[in-house]
């Protein structure tokens, strides 16, 4: 049943001022993880990390809204990534929201099946080894940017993609290294103080940091705002995040897109359509999962696959342009589940959160290393 949750939360059950303070704090928690890992991940997807906002302001309300686990926060999944990535190569901007979009018609077709609860039933060694693997790629991905790599090519086959690596050892720049170093540094040892501040954003403020000092010291470090760029309707151009909404317009109408709608695209977008969509039932659930035993409450397996694909199509109806997919990711959750928030309305909090970084906000956005941020 749509709005499930948010029926339950708001009616069957008082809402306080208590409570709103649980929601604001929960949803500033988890909003402080997700900009940078959502600016991350759609530059690891191969679009430009505004549209990782986009996502994050759009998609988060509406499975929030409409999925069937009170605590689950959908944010940026890097495990999407894998997929996304040959995809946007292969069909362009236009190929890769399309076939995000059909699996967004898949997952709610596998709800309205009730297949939500034949998941349960995958092997736990089939699933580890599966997001194992998934792990490995993505770290290899990454290797390029996070040692600042000189490579004109990166091959597509991954042994040829690590022999590359490489070969490719000798053109290591120092201060991208260092960046990388403390920030990565920071992310692993910060919950060992004890702090209750998620790691990220003292993680980000290291490298930012180590930036200026490079820079002090005669380095290059390239940021977002010197590596993206934007033109506007008008024919304006910026650098790093436009600080509008984005337009409305169909996929095979984007700007120098030369895909064309048809069966015989769709038929070619199928098998990385199906792929997303039995990727975000299995973590989506396994998320509900694990939160069930966290805070003492029952999922709704078939809600919360209709909820992600009506998150999955509302987004791709209202942020205009292509993004990652998206479906519940447990740091963030476990982040929100811990101030023992009254979802799901602390998750309207932290998908505000990254919404406000396409307002003026956004200038702020030019200035962090943007390959540490992978």
């Amino acid at each position: 049943m749509p709005f499930r949750a948010l029926i339950d939360a708001c009616w069957k059950e008082k809402y306080t001022a208590s409570r709103f303070t649980r929601d604001v704090i929960a949803g500033v928690t988890v909003g402080i993880i997700a900009i940078p890992l959502a600016m991350a991940l759609a530059i690891g997807s191969g679009v430009a990390p505004q549209y990782g906002l986009y996502t994050s302001a759009v998609a988060g309300i509406v499975i929030a809204l409409t999925g069937g686990s009170r605590f689950s926060v959908s944010g940026p999944t890097a495990a999407f990534v894998v997929i996304l990535y040959p995809v946007s190569q292969q069909f362009g901007l236009a190929g890769l929201l399309v076939a995000t979009l059909m699996s967004g018609v898949f997952l709610i077709l596998f709800g309205l099946a009730r297949f939500g609860r034949l998941i349960e039933y995958i092997p736990v060694s089939v699933t580890l080894g599966f997001t194992s693997g998934i792990g490995i790629t993505i770290g290899t991905m990454q290797i390029k940017d996070f040692l600042g790599l000189q490579m004109a090519h990166v091959p597509e086959h991954y042994l040829q993609k690590v022999g590359a690596l490489v070969m490719a050892l000798p053109t290591i720049n120092p201060g991208d290294a260092a960046i990388g170093v403390v920030t990565l540094g920071m992310l692993i040892f910060w919950p060992r103080l004890g702090i209750r501040l998620p790691g990220h954003l003292p993680a980000l403020l290291a490298g930012c940091a180590v930036m200026a000092v490079v820079n002090l010291l005669g380095g290059h470090v390239a940021t977002i705002g010197s590596q993206f760029h934007y033109v506007l309707a008008d024919g304006s151009q910026g650098n790093g995040i436009p600080q509008l909404l984005p337009q409305l317009v169909l996929p095979w109408n984007l700007p120098d897109s030369d895909f064309t709608l048809s069966w015989d695209s769709l038929r070619a977008l199928l098998p990385a359509a199906f792929s997303m969509a039995m990727l975000g039932a299995i973590e989506s659930l396994l998320c509900a999962v694990v939160l069930d035993g966290m805070t003492g409450t029952k999922h709704k397996a078939n809600s919360e696959l209709i909820g992600q694909g009506w998150g999955i199509s509302w987004r791709r109806s209202l942020a205009g342009s292509p993004r990652r997919r998206r479906s519940p990711v447990l740091r963030q959750t476990c982040a929100q589940a811990r101030p023992r928030p009254f979802p799901p309305l602390s998750t309207q909090f932290w998908s505000s959160s990254p919404s406000s970084r396409w307002l003026p906000c956004c200038h702020g956005c030019r200035f962090p290393p943007w390959p540490r941020c992978c």
